[in-house]
């Protein structure tokens, strides 16, 4: 079931992450308010959806969990407890979905971790030069700083929020975040992408 189009018209058009988040969206979730949902939505899916193609590398799994993350949203905002964190709930939710499936597949494992790079598909991305740094970036760098790099750069978090979402000290994101830029530059640099 598909809840929602990925692309935000202009009326819902996604603006400052954390400024938009609304606490009252989710307790009128909980009452069946569907446009809380969809602004809920608005407001959260690229940073949600970086976030999980970072630690799933697979654009459809991210995708596909995307999806269940905000279904889950609509079913469980009752047990919501305010806390002045939305977001980090959302991720929270979106995050055990995403280890869920890892090892759901970890229990079928077929594929060698190898096969799911080169699997790693970035069609959707039009310009060639950010679908060959998106592909270097799966290449090149950790996992911790793919994740950091990728809500830094996509969502535009801020670093003292990337460290509270991953519960690592601010001082590792930041390094962290410095050492994958510098893998990333090396890269693009060393294959003569410019």
């Amino acid at each position: 079931m598909i809840l929602f189009c990925v692309i935000p018209d202009e009326q819902n058009e996604t603006v400052g992450l954390t400024a938009t988040i609304r606490e009252e969206w989710i307790s009128s979730i909980a009452q069946g308010d569907m446009q809380a949902l969809e602004k809920l939505y608005y407001a959260s899916y690229q940073a949600v959806y970086a976030f999980l193609l970072s630690i799933l590398k697979n654009q459809h799994d991210a995708e596909d969990i995307l999806q269940d993350t905000f279904i889950n949203i609509k079913n469980g905002a009752h047990l919501y407890k305010p806390s002045g964190k939305p977001l980090a709930w959302v991720f929270t939710i979106a995050k055990n979905l995403a280890y869920r499936k890892i090892q759901r597949e970890a229990a079928h494992e077929t594929t060698s971790f190898e096969l799911l790079e080169n699997s790693l598909d970035f069609s959707k991305v039009e310009n060639c030069e950010d679908r060959l740094a998106l592909q270097g970036a799966f290449s090149v760098l950790s996992d911790e700083e793919r994740q950091i790099v990728l809500l830094h750069a996509n969502t535009g978090m801020k670093h003292r929020e990337i460290s509270k979402l991953l519960k690592i000290p601010l001082s590792t994101v930041l390094s962290k975040y410095r050492r994958g830029l510098k893998k990333l530059k090396d890269y693009m640099e060393g294959s003569d992408i410019r």
